[in-house]
């Protein structure tokens, strides 16, 4: 076929534009929940967010912000920017699946046939659509995230390595090698993720370098993309940070020169080397001596021998390199190390990206996650040591015990010393040198051999992940003796079988595999999964199957069957994937074989090796599905593939060919077809602006000059973007302070400085005191018979003096808080200052808030400076409590609770207690009824996923709360207005009521309504007795896994029985009768 070149990239553009088309349509107008806040606020204001950050991300995103001025579409430029990198995605993808399909089909390189044209560009147009429109990767497409950007590089490496193998043979075409390292260098500061690509290149270079290839050539390729994949993950990328610490250490502390003075020489000099590196190759009269000596030199200053910052095996690895060059003698292989060389310098100039983190980190913006600004903490940063380690090949199981040694008299674990931690002196004045101090040390405990095992899947010792291993695996285990200094005791750990059950049963299936059927056969909803019969499964669409895993489809209630992530393909992408293995694997051809284990090395390295990775715990706050976008794209590739599987199907029972490539094509492009007209409900989030408007709900929540705790992503990364992003007038004299971070010293620093109209937390603690490793906890010890003062007990514990350190009991030396019952006094003028309570109200303020940690063993140092917060505000300025925040942070504050909105402000009132919170009418019905917005959350064509209907439920709940409290205050026609309003702005046609909505029904009865509190009754009830009596029919171990959902329906049953039996006998017989009916079945899964 004449112009194939060009109508193939005219095709691969086309994939482009619809899919961007689609993308562009589809987009959220603003920000998302989860990271996405936090993302786009960075971009935006050139901002350090959390490990390892994403610094090439921010540049890309900053310069999409450039094209608007508005600040209100800040986000919707961020989120384009995904769109589009998504579009070409798919464009890439595309052009893959073509030159692939080509390589297999076309014989004769010198034309190709009408015939194979249509196979090969019908390939490509399904291949590629199929993913445009899959589940996962429409989801990264439409929103600021990292996955978007992640997927382009991987599909534009994978591309070029392609082109590669085309034009090998021609001078110059190691600039494609040359190319690929750059982008990897660069999709380091996006995500790691591309990185995974690379057994999958060295495959296509094997292949493509040898004459007869063979399975030990391909094992040894493998084994040396290992290798490779090593080097650049734990040499490379640590290995410049880590030499750059050592040379930093040499210039500051033992020459004595300033602060980054070690690290800028270190930079400058492995440039100077890598460049002197280069021209030694480029030589006209190469030497190779020298070219040996800057070759190793190179890599020892890029640290590329030092995996995990080992130094043995650094050197074991130069002693081999020296000894091969030893052996080589005079005979250099140049274009092999030139290669080396110049993508390493590449990749370290695309590395470099990171330099804006330190940069920017220097400057301290008001969000600078962990503070980066010096080498060591650069090296926390991209190690991403907040998080913690888990074990991968050898480790603990969740019940081990420790190593003991007798100390002392005392028997104690032995701990395995590790690497030290360094930091900046804490200077007592400016004139002091710059020094670095060792601020702590890697330790980890020894386990006791007994407790260890390799390849360990069931690692976390949380009580709550040790009952989700129970519940995944049924572990009886075996016994262990174990001795405690002297007393023998029992101890059960998991078999070697059952931790291998976990792996399958939850990591590879539940969390791979899971994802992967969502993508490609159906999915039943987009409730988060945790093992429930009811929540995030896959389907297919057939019944006969899916009555098995999820229960009988035909008859299912609208809660489940309406839900727009209900997503059925009837596995027809599987289908048509899976034909297209077989043709690639069994009908195209050594070089399809060989095309075969690229692609499927791909998908491995992008899926199965993440999860072997990963080493999840059993629960997660989110679905992961995210993570293996890469996967479904190789497998995208197979399901293109189908189109060619099929024609040959047909050309071999004597279909002409013409006709045959036709017929596949028709019978395979329904698939993709399908795949978008089922994800468009649940993708398309135009309209919605709920995440901006619920956060603006918290700060209307707040008094001016507020100071706000949050405590997850979702209540904290939403705030801030409309600090950092939209600017809106009601958040910027507020603080918002993370409680997670709070037990950081970097984190300390930023909310003792002002940002924007906020001013900076009231903390006297100087640095010193809570410095990295000071005061990480103290110990609360009854010590005293009277209560304490809380600012007198707060400066006891910031003392250094060691009287205060030695505990008068027992002796021991440790941090701690002389009493357990502590008090602070409460200024009422300044609470009516802030506008908490009013003049005439001063009289119900109690003089002193007491505070009782009788229960409580220590404070942790988020806690502490919680504490010392409300010490030193003397109720100067409102501190509130985000709702969202656990009560395990409230410190025993909640008897002292004001609600008035979706915070509840610190106010001790004499009438305080702990089961009911009191409601400041007045402020919380003006911010709900006035200043609250909703995000079109009334608009049934909004989608609204499970995060924002949770979170609507709460704004249901918070409305709910304060018509309660105006009845209880006799103003029925506020509270009558309030239920009004409720119904009117969070509708059951688009946030369903359940449970959570009985109370309303109650109110509706108390302000004589009884028409709205039947018609709602009826709605929570109806819909609660259809739920039951699906779930009823449900096999018993398939009731077993969803009690949650049977609980949650049958408490609706029985609030609405107990609500109408004093309201309405008719309806009260209608719902007593169903409780009793179900009532047995409930109690028997107890």
């Amino acid at each position: 076929m004449k112009h194939f070149k060009l109508i193939n990239n005219l095709f691969g553009w086309l994939c482009f534009l619809v899919a961007a088309v689609v993308y562009g349509l589809t987009i959220e107008p603003t920000a998302s929940f989860w990271d996405c806040g936090e993302f786009i606020s960075t971009a935006f204001k050139m901002e350090v967010g959390h490990p390892p950050g994403a610094p090439f991300f921010m540049l890309v995103g900053k310069f999409f912000t450039l094209f608007t001025s508005d600040p209100t579409h800040v986000a919707r430029m961020v989120n384009l920017m995904s769109a589009m990198f998504s579009g070409l995605t798919i464009m890439f993808l595309f052009w893959t699946i073509t030159h692939l399909a080509k390589k297999i089909i076309v014989k004769d390189e010198k034309g190709i046939s009408f015939s194979q044209s249509i196979v090969i560009l019908g390939s490509g147009l399904v291949g590629a659509m199929a993913y445009a429109f899959s589940d996962t990767f429409w989801f990264s497409a439409v929103e600021g995230e990292v996955y978007a950007s992640s997927s382009l590089f991987t599909a534009v490496v994978f591309w070029l390595i392609l082109k590669w193998e085309d034009q090998v043979d021609k001078p110059r075409s190691d600039r494609y090698l040359i190319l690929i390292a750059y982008l990897m260098g660069l999709s380091i500061g996006v995500h790691l993720l591309n990185l995974l690509t690379i057994p999958a290149i060295v495959l296509v270079y094997y292949f493509r370098k040898t004459s007869s290839p063979n399975w030990k050539g391909g094992v040894l390729a493998l084994l040396i993309s290992f290798a490779m994949l090593a080097f650049v993950m734990y040499g490379l990328i640590p290995g410049v940070v880590g030499n750059a610490g050592l040379f930093e250490l040499f210039f500051v502390n033992t020459l004595g020169f300033s602060f980054n003075t070690g690290a800028f020489f270190y930079v400058v000099l492995a440039i100077a080397v890598l460049i002197w590196s280069i021209v030694e190759l480029y030589r006209a009269k190469p030497s190779a001596l020298r070219i040996k000596i800057s070759f190793i030199l190179s890599l020892v200053l890029l640290g590329v021998p030092f995996l995990a910052g080992s130094l043995w095996v650094g050197i074991l690895i130069i002693a081999a390199i020296v000894w091969y060059f030893v052996k080589k003698k005079e005979k250099v292989n140049i274009r092999l190390l030139s290669t080396i060389i110049v993508s390493l310098t590449v990749m370290l100039i695309g590395y470099s990206s990171y330099a804006i983190v330190v940069i920017r980190s220097a400057a301290n913006p008001p969000m600078d996650q962990n503070s980066p600004d010096n080498v060591f903490a650069l090296q926390s940063y991209l190690n991403r040591e907040q998080y913690g380690d888990r074990p991968l090949f050898y480790g603990e199981y969740y019940s081990a015990e420790p190593k003991l040694v007798a100390e002392g008299g005392y028997c104690k674990p032995v701990i395995i010393k590790g690497a030290k931690t360094w930091g900046k002196k804490e200077k007592d004045s400016p004139d002091e040198k710059d020094e670095y101090v060792v601020t702590g040390t890697k330790d980890k405990v020894e386990y006791d051999s007994q407790f260890q095992t390799f390849f360990p899947r069931m690692y976390s010792s949380n009580e709550d992940h040790i009952a989700a291993y129970k519940g995944w695996v049924k572990i009886k285990g075996k016994t262990v003796k174990y001795d405690r200094c002297g007393q023998e005791v029992d101890i059960t750990v998991p078999t070697f079988g059952e931790n291998l059950k976990f792996f399958f049963t939850y990591q590879l299936n539940y969390m791979y595999w899971r994802y992967f059927m969502w993508n490609f056969s159906g999915r039943q909803n987009d409730m988060q999964g945790h093992g429930e019969v009811t929540c995030g499964n896959w389907i297919t669409g057939f019944n006969f199957i899916d009555k098995g895993m999820v229960g009988d489809q035909t008859n299912l209630p609208a809660e489940y069957a309406q839900n727009k992530g209900r997503n059925i393909y009837y596995m027809l992408p599987l289908l048509l994937g899976l034909i297209g293995i077989c043709f690639h694997l069994l009908l195209s051809g050594k070089k399809g074989v060989q095309g075969f284990w690229v692609v499927g090395m791909l998908f491995f390295m992008t899926g199965i090796a993440i999860v072997l990775y990963l080493n999840q715990g059993p629960s997660e706050p989110r679905e992961r599905d995210y993570a293996y976008a890469g996967s479904f794209y190789a497998f995208a590739i197979w399901i293109g593939f189908g189109v060619a599987g099929i024609a040959k199907f047909l050309e071999d029972k004597k279909v002409p060919a013409i006709l045959a490539a036709v017929i596949a094509f028709l019978f395979a492009a329904p698939v993709p077809v399908l795949m978008a007209q089922q994800n468009w409900d649940d993708h398309d989030r135009s309209n919605r602006y709920v995440v901006r408007d619920f956060a603006q709900n918290y700060f209307n929540s707040c008094a001016p000059n507020a100071i706000l705790f949050t405590n997850g992503d979702n209540d904290t990364f939403p705030l801030w973007y409309t600090q950092e992003v939209e600017g809106a007038n009601v958040a910027m004299d507020k603080r918002v302070c993370n409680l997670s971070y709070f037990n950081t010293d970097w984190y300390i620093d930023q909310m003792k400085r002002p940002a924007y109209k906020s001013k900076a937390m009231p903390i006297s603690w100087g640095r010193k005191t809570y410095a990295e490793g000071k005061r990480n906890y103290a110990y609360v010890l009854d010590r005293m018979p009277v209560s304490a003062n809380l600012k007198d007990a707060l400066t006891f514990l910031a003392s250094d003096d060691p009287r205060t350190k030695i505990d008068p009991q027992t002796g021991e030396t440790r941090d701690f808080i002389p009493a357990v019952k502590l008090t602070c006094p409460v200024n009422a003028d300044n609470l009516v200052k802030q506008g908490a309570i009013k003049e005439e109200e001063k009289a119900s303020i109690l003089p002193n808030m007491t505070l009782k940690f009788k229960d409580k063993q220590m404070l942790t140092k988020s806690e502490l400076m919680i504490l010392e917060t409300i010490a030193q505000n003397n109720f100067e300025r409102p501190i509130y409590y985000a709702v969202t925040v656990g009560s395990e942070m409230y410190l025993d504050l909640k008897k002292y609770f004001q609600l008035e909105g979706f915070a509840y402000r610190i106010v001790p009132r004499s009438d305080s207690t702990m089961q009911n919170t009191y409601v400041n009418t007045d402020l919380m019905y003006d911010n709900m009824m006035h200043k609250f917005k909703f995000g079109g959350i009334e608009n049934p064509h909004v989608y609204l996923d499970e995060n924002i209907l949770r979170m609507t439920r709460l704004h249901r709940q918070m409305f709910a709360s304060l018509a309660e409290a105006l009845i209880s205050e006799n103003k029925k026609d506020k509270a009558l207005g309030v239920v009004d309003y409720c119904m009117k702005v969070i509708p059951g046609k688009t946030v369903p009521h359940d449970y959570s909505s009985c109370s309303l029904v109650e109110y509706y009865y108390a302000l004589g309504q009884p028409k709205k509190a039947k018609a709602l009754a009826n709605e929570i009830g109806d819909r609660a007795i259809e739920n039951l009596a699906w779930l009823s029919k449900l096999t018993s171990d398939q009731q077993a896994s969803a009690t949650y959902d049977i609980y949650r329906n049958f408490a609706s049953i029985r609030n609405i029985a107990y609500i109408t039996r004093q309201y309405d006998k008719e309806l009260f017989k209608k719902y007593y009768d169903v409780f009793v009916l179900y009532a047995d079945k409930y109690d028997s899964l107890k």
